[in-house]
C-alpha cells in the first residue's frame, strides 16, 4: 500500500495514511464514548488507515468546547477509551488520542464556568488564567497521556492549533501576559514545552507523542511556527509534528516564504528524526503522491477520510483514486459509518451534504 513509518519511540505505522483528528460530536454529554463514535473510528482502522486518531478530547472539564466532545479526564472515561483503543488496534492500525483545552473557545453551558485564556478577552468574555490554573492545565494534559497509555493507546497528539488554548498561548495577538508564559516566543510556547516534558517523564520514551500546529490564523505567524518547529525537532521528544495547513498546496503570500507552497515550506525544514505529516485538501491519489514527493513522511486525511472509510485501500487498488465529489447524500455518509449527529454536523459545512 505504502511504506512503513518508524518513529523515534520505536512505534511503527504500517503505512503512510493517518486519519486526521476530526470533530464528530458523537460522544455522550459527559464525554464518555458512544457506539456511534466507536463505529466511526474503528471503521477507518478497518479501512486501512495506519494511524487512527480520536477527535480532540478535553483534558479537563473547563476545556470542553463543543457538544458531543470526547473526554479524557479520569476514571469515568477510561472504559470507553480502552474499548476504542482495542477496537482500533484489532485492525493493525495505531491508536492515538488527541488532547485539547478549548480556552476562550469554551462555553459556560458546557463547563459551568467562565472561559479562560492566556489574557482577558472582551470578545469572548474569557478571563486571564492564574499561574496555578496554567500549572493545573499542564498537569491535566500529562494525566490525559497517562490515561491514554493505560487505556492501551499507542500515543497521543497535543492539540496546539486552530485557536484553542495552547494556540492562544503561542499567539502574540492573544497572549499579552508579562510573566514566564508571555512575551518572547520561548515564553509563549512554555506551556507546550512543559506538557511535552511532563508526558515524557510520566509515560516514558516508548509512548508515542505528537503535536499539531498550524501556520496561520488565530495570530499564528509562519516565521514563528517554523522557528518553533525546528526547535521541537532538535529536541527529539516528538515522534511527529502534524501541520494543519487547510490547503497543503496554498502559496505563502508574504514574508520570507512568499511564493512557496506551504507543504514545501515545512518539508524543507531541518526536522532531524522527527516525522512530518500534513493535512489540508488532500483528496486524490495525485495529491497523495505530490505531498510525499515534496518530502513529507506521511499524510493526514480529513474530509477524504470522512467520505471514504477505506480511502487507503482504494488508493492501494487504484493509484489514481479520487475522493467522491461533494455534496454527497446523507445516506452516503451513513453508509460510511457516520452516525446521525455527525451527519447533522457535516451538513453545517458549506456544500458538503446535499440539502
Amino acid at each position: 500500500m505504502s511504506e512503513k513509518v518508524t518513529f523515534i519511540s520505536g512505534t511503527t505505522m504500517p503505512n503512510q495514511f493517518m486519519l486526521a483528528p476530526l470533530t464528530n460530536m458523537q460522544s455522550h454529554d459527559d464525554g464518555t464514548l458512544t457506539d456511534d463514535e466507536y463505529h466511526w473510528l474503528t471503521m477507518r482502522a478497518k479501512g486501512g488507515f495506519g494511524l487512527t486518531m480520536t477527535c480532540a478530547a478535553f483534558a479537563e472539564k473547563s476545556g470542553k468546547g463543543f457538544e458531543g466532545q470526547l473526554g479524557a479526564v479520569g476514571d469515568a472515561h477510561f472504559d470507553g477509551l480502552q474499548r476504542m483503543a482495542t477496537g482500533i488496534k484489532q485492525y493493525d492500525s495505531l491508536a492515538y488520542t488527541q488532547i485539547v483545552h478549548g480556552g476562550m473557545r469554551t462555553f459556560e453551558k458546557f463547563t459551568g464556568q467562565q472561559p479562560v485564556c492566556p489574557s482577558g478577552d472582551s470578545e469572548t468574555g474569557a478571563r486571564a488564567m492564574t499561574m496555578d490554573e496554567i500549572k493545573a492545565t499542564e498537569e491535566a494534559f500529562v494525566n490525559a497521556a497517562v490515561l491514554s497509555q493505560k487505556a492501551g493507546f499507542d500515543g497521543m497528539e497535543i492539540h496546539g492549533a486552530h485557536g484553542y488554548l495552547l494556540c492562544q498561548f503561542i499567539s502574540a495577538e492573544i497572549n499579552k501576559r508579562e510573566d514566564d508564559y508571555g512575551g518572547s516566543l520561548e515564553n509563549r510556547t512554555r506551556i507546550i514545552d512543559n506538557i511535552i516534558a511532563g508526558i515524557k517523564q510520566a509515560c516514558g520514551d516508548s509512548f508515542s507523542l505528537a503535536l499539531r500546529l498550524s501556520p496561520a490564523r488565530f495570530g499564528m505567524q509562519i516565521d514563528e511556527i517554523t522557528n518553533y518547529f525546528e526547535r521541537l525537532c532538535a529536541g527529539g521528544q516528538l515522534d511527529f509534528i502534524d501541520m494543519s495547513l487547510w490547503d497543503v498546496f496554498q502559496e505563502v503570500e508574504e514574508g520570507a516564504f512568499a511564493g512557496q507552497r506551504l507543504v514545501d515550506v515545512f518539508a524543507a525544514l531541518d526536522r532531524k528524526n522527527t516525522k512530518l505529516t500534513v493535512a489540508g485538501k488532500i483528496m486524490t491519489g495525485a495529491d497523495m503522491r505530490n505531498v510525499l514527493e515534496a518530502g513529507v513522511d506521511f499524510v493526514a486525511l480529513g474530509r477524504a477520510g470522512i467520505l471514504h472509510h477505506d480511502w487507503p485501500q482504494r488508493y492501494a487498488a487504484n493509484a489514481d483514486f479520487a475522493t467522491v465529489e461533494t455534496p454527497v447524500s446523507r445516506d452516503h455518509l451513513l453508509s460510511e459509518g457516520l452516525g446521525p449527529k455527525f451527519v447533522n454536523y457535516m451538513s453545517t459545512w458549506a456544500g458538503f451534504v446535499e440539502a
